[in-house]
Order: structure tokens, then sequence, then C-alpha cells
């Protein structure tokens, strides 16, 4: 479904843009005894404004904390902000992957990834486009990226520098 990315980390349950929709009770109760079985604090990290949705709710029912600061996160949990997009991904060094909001998506239809239209871009205060996103994007490539998991489309499950890099070309 895409609907929430839960993750295991050392010292706490990782969620990352968490989506429970209201009618979707055994969506929350799936969350609810991965929280129980988990038995270690929440964090919950929002990639973009947008992504707020059940952040909120989450807070609430399970004391989580949310931060995107270094020092706040999990364990094995770094961010990187991506300039003048309004978004900051998540990365995960020790498994490789990485935690995109909506500046790469799954490109369903070839496989691998694409970037976003310049029309979710339209109201970044900097004026960016996908020329300019495709410079503020270079900078993953010096991660060693295996997975892509991303909010809107399928997940690159291997190779995913180079899913990157093929996107960046566009």
């Amino acid at each position: 479904l895409g609907l929430l990315i839960g993750l295991v980390a050392k010292n706490a349950l990782l969620l990352v843009d968490p989506l429970v929709p209201a009618d979707r009770a055994d969506v929350q109760a799936d969350l609810d005894a991965l929280v129980r079985r988990h038995g270690q604090p929440v964090t919950i990290v929002t990639t973009l404004q947008f992504h707020r949705r059940s952040r909120e709710a989450l807070v609430e029912r399970y004391g989580a904390s949310t931060s995107r600061a270094k020092k706040h996160l999990p364990r094995d949990v770094e961010t990187v902000v991506i300039q003048g997009a309004g978004e900051t991904m998540v990365w995960l060094p020790e498994v490789r992957a990485l935690i995109p909001g909506d500046r790469l998506l799954g490109d369903d239809e070839r496989g691998g990834l694409r970037l976003c239209p310049d029309s979710w871009l339209r109201y970044l205060p900097s004026g960016m486009r996908q020329k300019e996103l495709r410079e503020a994007l270079r900078p993953l490539l010096d991660l060693s990226v295996e997975l892509v998991l991303v909010s809107h489309g399928q997940p690159v499950l291997e190779g995913g520098r180079e899913a990157i890099a093929k996107a960046l070309k566009g």
C-alpha cells in the first residue's frame, strides 16, 4: 500500500511519513501490534510538509518523538537535506536504504526511479525546477544506496545508486 514505512532501528521504531487512513482499522491494528512487539520508543520522521498526514495522531497514540535533527534520531538513522527542494530524505547506512518523500518516485512504467514533475515543485520559494532538482539530488550519488523506498510507485530493491544516477540523467 505504501501507506507506512516502519523500520526497526536499534533503539526505536522509526516511522517515515506515516499514513494510517481513518477507514483502515486493519492498518492501525497492524501498526499497534508492531509497536507492542518492538517495545522501543517510536520516532516519526517527516520528509516534507505534505507528508505530515497521520503524524500528530500517531504522536499522541504512541507518545512518539518527531525530529530530523541527528542528535534526536535513532542510532543508524541519518537525514539528507535536499537544498532548495523542501525535502529531507532518510538514510539508513547500515542497510543502505534511502527513503525519499516526493522528489524521487518509482517509475512503474520502466522500473527504477524518476524525478517528480515540475508541478510538484511550484510551491517552493527557491523556484526550483527539474534541472535544479537534478543538481540538488546529485550528492545522493555519494551514498552506497542499494534500496530506495519511495512513497509513490514501486520501491527499488537492488541497485539503488544506479537507479538514482539514471533518474538524474533524465
